[in-house]
């Protein structure tokens, strides 16, 4: 091969890599989406700790995605964070469905997951699903156990 045709086969390679270098980057930070879900309807839920659930974050069923995250805001009246859903009208839902800020992994991303209740109606556009679980935070766990240990250790001393 002469210099030109490998100088044009390095710079394809170079280019192949950045394009799989920025679809990685996209898919880690969830803002790349390849498949369409098609119709929505959007439901709001109440949480009083969201944690680090952010917008974009996947709604899971079963572990399987059902929509995603629009939006998490602060209810000014409430103080509650406000997690706004946006789930694919292919799901229905039963009205008395539950939410729950759940971990992919140890220390992973922050998604919600919808348990199925058993009420005959169904959930619609701009319903509020009441029955909710807030995020478990890693740091409020470690802190209890701190805790829990320096009574233990104190309580054991006096005796």
């Amino acid at each position: 091969m002469n210099k030109r045709t490998t100088e044009i086969l390095v710079g394809l390679f170079v280019l192949l890599g950045a394009a799989a270098l920025l679809f990685l980057a996209l898919k880690a930070a969830n803002l790349a989406s390849f498949t369409t879900s098609g119709d929505t309807y959007v439901v709001q839920a109440r949480f009083d700790n969201v944690g680090g659930l952010k917008a974009r974050a996947a709604v899971r069923s079963a572990g399987v995605n059902v929509g995603r995250v629009t939006g998490v805001t602060l209810d000014p009246q409430t103080f509650q964070g406000l997690v706004t859903l946006e789930i694919s009208k292919a799901m229905a839902f039963p009205r008395d469905s539950s939410a729950k800020i759940l971990t992919s992994g140890l220390l992973g991303d922050q998604y919600v997951g919808i348990e199925p209740g058993g009420a005959v109606e169904n959930l619609s556009a701009g319903d509020v699903i009441t029955q909710t679980q807030s995020a478990v935070v890693l740091e409020n766990l470690i802190g209890q156990f701190l805790f829990n240990r320096a009574a233990d250790s104190g309580s054991s001393q006096g005796e």
